[in-house]
C-alpha cells in the first residue's frame, strides 16, 4: 500500500544524464529476470539508440522487459526502433496515442509522465530524467539539468507493485460504464519482502486522475508546514496552487529559511513569464528566489530542515499537480538530505542569480492588478483542470500501432 513509510532504504542521488544513464544501461546489462520502464519522452536519439541496445541483449538472454511510453512524449520513434524491440520480445506500450489533427498532437492533457524503472524486482530508479540526448551536457547550451535516485531495499518491491499494477489496469478492456472502470482496483500478486540495506525511511507517491489526485501537493505542504530551519526547493515548472503559496509564505513569516530554484534560461519563455508573476507576492513575505542562469532547469527535487527530501518527476505546475500521472519518492535520511542539499547549494552559488525586489521595476498599480489575478487563479485552477475528462490510463500495443503506421505508408503511397 502507497502512503506509508518503509525502512530500510538507500538512495543514491544521480545527476543528470551524465549520471543517470550509465547507471540504467548497467543494471539493465546485468539483469536476469526482468526490466520494467515507465518514461514521458523516448527520442531515437543517441541516447534512445543506448536504451533500445541495452533492451536488445537483455531480452537476448531471455529478459521480459515491459515498457511504457507517453503518446504525447514520444510520438516519432520509427517503425523500424519500435519494430526491433517488439521482434526481440520487448513489450512496448503506449500511453494514450491519440491520432494527430491536421499535423498536431491532440493528447494535451492527462500525460503519463513517470520515470520509472525497474530491474529484477531488487533496484529501481525514480526522477525526472527522459531518455533524450538533451539530458547530457555535449547537447549544448539546452542541455537540461535533472535529478533522479537509485533505489535500494523494500521501498523496490512496492515500485514494482505499482508499476505491474498500472500495465494491468491500462489493459484492461473498455466493459460496463465509465464510473465503475475507474473504481475497479486491479489485482496485485503478492511480492515478497526486500531485506534491509540501508538506513533511510521512504515511501512512493504519485498522482492520478482516480484515487490519488493531489498526494504529491498534500505531502510538499505537510513538509511545509512542518519545517522549522530550511526550505528549498528546485523546480522547472513552478505555477502552484494557492495553498502551497500561502504555505511557503507563512514558513518564510516565521523564520524559515525558504529558497527557490526556479528557471532563468527556460526552455519554455511561458515559463518564466507564469513564475515571475509570483515573484512580488513570494519576495514580500520573505522567500528567496534563484533563478538558474547556465541552461535549462528540469529537476524536481527539495528538502526541508535535515531530513525529509523528494525526487521525482512532479512539477508544481496545473499540469503534474492537477492533470498528469506523477510518481516520486520521499526520503528521510539525514546523509541523503545534506547531500542533495550540498548539490542545490552548489548550484545557486555558482550558477544561479538570485532576484530581489528591486530587480522587478514595476508600478504599484500593475503588482496590485496581477496580484488579484493570481490569487483568484491559483485558488480555483484545481477544480477547473479537476472538469477535464479523467479518461483511464490506456495503454496500447506497440504492435497495433505500427500495423496502422505501415497501413496509413501503404495508403499514402497510393494516393501519390
Amino acid at each position: 500500500m502507497r502512503g506509508h513509510w518503509v525502512p530500510g532504504n538507500k538512495f543514491t542521488l544521480l545527476e543528470n544524464g551524465e549520471g543517470f544513464f550509465p547507471r540504467v544501461f548497467e543494471c539493465i546489462a546485468a539483469a536476469e529476470r526482468e526490466v520494467l520502464l515507465e518514461t514521458f519522452i523516448l527520442f531515437e536519439d543517441k541516447v534512445g539508440q543506448a536504451l533500445q541496445e541495452a533492451l536488445l541483449v537483455a531480452a537476448g538472454r531471455g529478459v521480459q522487459i515491459d515498457i511504457t511510453i507517453d503518446g504525447y512524449g514520444s510520438p516519432d520513434l520509427s517503425p523500424g526502433y519500435i519494430s526491433a524491440l517488439t521482434s526481440a520480445g520487448v513489450r512496448v506500450h503506449v500511453f494514450d496515442p491519440s491520432p494527430r489533427l491536421w499535423g498536431y498532437r491532440t493528447n494535451l492533457f492527462r500525460r503519463m509522465h513517470r520515470k520509472i524503472v525497474v530491474v529484477d524486482g531488487q533496484r529501481s530508479f525514480v526522477g525526472g530524467i527522459n531518455y533524450s540526448a538533451d539530458h547530457l551536457a555535449d547537447f549544448g547550451p539546452e542541455g537540461k539539468q535533472d535529478y533522479a535516485v537509485e533505489i535500494e531495499g523494500p521501498l523496490v518491491a512496492e515500485i514494482e507493485q505499482f508499476v505491474r499494477a498500472q500495465l494491468q489496469l491500462g489493459q484492461q478492456p473498455p466493459g460496463g460504464p465509465l464510473t465503475r472502470l475507474l473504481k475497479r482496483k486491479p489485482a496485485i500478486p503478492a511480492l515478497g519482502a526486500l531485506p534491509a540495506v540501508g538506513h533511510a525511511q521512504a515511501m512512493l507517491v504519485t498522482r492520478d486522475n482516480r484515487e490519488h489526485k493531489n498526494d504529491i501537493e498534500r505531502h510538499y505542504r505537510i513538509a511545509i508546514r512542518g519545517a522549522r530551519q530550511r526550505i528549498i526547493i528546485a523546480n522547472a515548472y513552478f505555477f502552484p496552487g494557492y495553498r502551497l503559496l500561502r504555505q511557503l509564505r507563512k514558513a518564510a513569516k516565521r523564520g524559515v529559511d525558504v529558497r527557490l530554484i526556479l528557471q532563468g534560461e527556460p526552455d519554455m519563455p511561458i515559463v518564466k513569464i507564469a513564475a515571475s508573476m509570483l515573484y512580488h507576492h513570494l519576495l514580500g513575505a520573505g522567500v528567496k528566489i534563484y533563478e538558474y542562469r547556465e541552461r535549462p532547469l528540469h529537476g524536481k527535487v527539495a528538502l526541508t530542515d535535515n531530513e525529509w527530501s523528494t525526487v521525482g518527476s512532479s512539477n508544481l505546475d496545473p499540469l503534474s499537480l492537477s492533470l498528469n500521472l506523477e510518481a516520486n519518492v520521499i526520503i528521510k535520511d539525514r546523509d541523503f538530505n545534506q547531500h542533495l542539499a550540498n548539490k542545490l547549494e552548489k548550484l545557486m552559488q555558482g550558477s544561479c542569480k538570485q532576484i530581489h525586489a528591486s530587480d522587478l521595476p514595476e508600478s504599484r498599480l500593475w503588482v496590485g492588478l496581477r496580484s488579484f489575478f493570481v490569487f483568484h487563479l491559483l485558488r480555483r485552477y484545481p477544480a477547473w483542470f479537476g472538469w477535464l475528462p479523467a479518461h483511464l490510463p490506456r495503454l496500447t500495443p506497440a504492435e497495433k500501432l505500427l500495423g496502422e503506421a505501415v497501413v496509413d505508408h501503404i495508403n499514402e503511397g497510393q494516393a501519390s
